[in-house]
């Protein structure tokens, strides 16, 4: 019998959900600590060492505690990190050699919800066997090892020192900010600490936002999701730019001097043509189904190759790794730099876009106009569940129609999240007004096909 390849919890980017509704439950945590430390450590050939991170959201505290008593439980010893960005987590697992790491954070998300990421011995996501091994092991009832045969748990306390350095050696040595104003926004998440410290070591003058974490306000009106207040300050203090992260580290998004939004599609190309015009070049850019059209067209003027794949981090690192490239990521300003992180790193590719900054001696928004972004408009229908929509005959007659306007000079794409119960709707073209009258009369018909019958 063929072993069947459904996960049932985890999904594009681990688990995640809403806090106190299943399973994003302490109870689940604490299964799941045990389940994973066990799967995780199986073949562990050293110490069976587990790293845990986390955001900053009021729940952390109750979800590291059962992962550690379930890790414990299952006889594995338990290094706690604290309040960290993710892609340190990935850095310090392979830093600790670890058999793995585990992240507790939902991202970009609201405090209400969380979820958890895991990361490989080599510091990149599970594959997906593994996480089948994990979700099977669920199913079975949780054994607690005896006393000699438990975990131990310990508090690292210069994991942030360590990341700090780690950052600043992903530049030359001898790279400078110094005369340069910076805005931060932090989101009051993981990077609340060690972001300010990265960039004012290096020498910028910076202003830090959204550092001041309360257990309830990440990503509470501000970061990567939320740039106006980012924006108004970088116009406010004349700083040279602004840059915003999210809850948890791994996207990064920009703000020029003129308060103009740089987003992940213009720091993937700022970061390509960087390394086109130095010794080595850029040989390829993995980017997805939602990168911009227009950052398609200014790689090939480089002879940059480009390829699209499924949205989410895990595929864009799949491509990068097939086809030995070290360049990819997403509009939301996840960006990766395999050749010097595993996994999207906020910090680190906000250093590779000041690095261009510094090294052409040229403002951002200078930069950016190289490409010459495509109209894109993206809207978010919120289903009542899973609903599968790809057979609907309405929607799709919707989605000819607008096609047939673009008239094969922009695209449709209608894609359901990986982490919500939304239904993506996204139409991309020459045209502005087209582009937006057509992806709101598709998403005003999923909206109507979709709405739950009312008895």
């Amino acid at each position: 019998m063929t072993k069947s390849t459904k996960r049932k919890y985890f999904g594009t980017d681990g688990i995640r959900g809403r806090v106190g509704e299943a399973p994003i439950t302490a109870d689940f945590f604490l299964k799941l600590g045990w389940a994973a430390g066990t799967v995780l450590t199986r073949h562990a050939t050293g110490k069976k060492r587990v790293l845990i991170g986390k955001d900053t959201r009021v729940s952390g505290y109750m979800f590291e505690s059962a992962l550690e008593a379930g890790l414990i439980a299952a006889g594995v010893d338990v290094d706690m990190l604290g309040p960290m960005p993710t892609p340190a987590i990935a850095y310090l697992t392979r830093t600790f050699r670890a058999a793995a790491g585990i992240v507790i954070s939902a991202s970009h998300n609201p405090v209400e919800d969380n979820g958890i990421k895991f990361f490989a011995a080599d510091g990149y996501k599970l594959p997906d066997e593994v996480e089948l091994e994990i979700e099977a092991l669920l199913d079975q009832t949780l054994v607690t090892n005896g006393s000699n045969h438990l975990g131990k748990a310990r508090r690292i306390s210069d994991a942030a020192g360590r990341y700090v350095e780690f950052c600043k050696g992903s530049l030359p040595s001898g790279f400078s900010l110094t005369g340069m104003k910076i805005v931060l926004d932090c989101a009051h998440g993981a990077t609340y600490d060690v972001a300010p410290k990265v960039f004012k070591e290096l020498g910028a003058s910076v202003i830090t936002l959204g550092n001041q974490p309360n257990g309830f306000n990440i990503n509470d009106q501000c970061g990567s999701t939320h740039t106006a207040a980012l924006a108004t300050a970088v116009l406010d203090e004349q700083a040279d730019l602004g840059i915003a992260f999210d809850g948890d580290g791994d996207r990064v998004l920009f703000i020029d001097d003129q308060g103009e939004m740089v987003d992940g599609d213009e720091l993937l190309f700022i970061i390509a043509q960087h390394r086109h015009r130095l010794q080595g070049g850029c040989n390829g850019v993995a980017g997805t189904l939602m990168s911009n059209l227009g950052l398609e067209l200014a790689l090939a003027e480089m002879q940059i190759p480009f390829t699209r794949t499924k949205v989410g981090d895990r595929y864009v690192v799949e491509a990068m790794k097939e086809n030995g490239w070290h360049l990819g990521g997403e509009g939301s300003g996840h960006v990766l730099c395999s050749d010097l992180n595993t996994t999207g790193d906020g910090i680190v590719s906000a250093l590779q876009v000041l690095r261009a900054v510094v090294d052409s001696s040229k403002p951002l928004r200078e930069l950016k106009s190289g490409m010459k972004k495509f109209p894109q408009l993206m809207i978010n229908v919120r289903l009542p569940g899973k609903i599968d929509i790809s057979d609907d005959q309405e929607i799709n007659q919707a989605v000819a129609d607008a096609e047939q306007k673009l008239a094969g000079r922009g695209r449709v794409l209608l894609r359901p999240s990986g982490t919500e119960p939304l239904i993506r709707v996204m139409v991309e073209g020459e045209d502005s007004v087209l582009v937006e009258s057509s992806a709101r009369a598709i998403a005003e018909i999923v909206e109507r096909r979709v709405a739950p019958v009312k008895s």
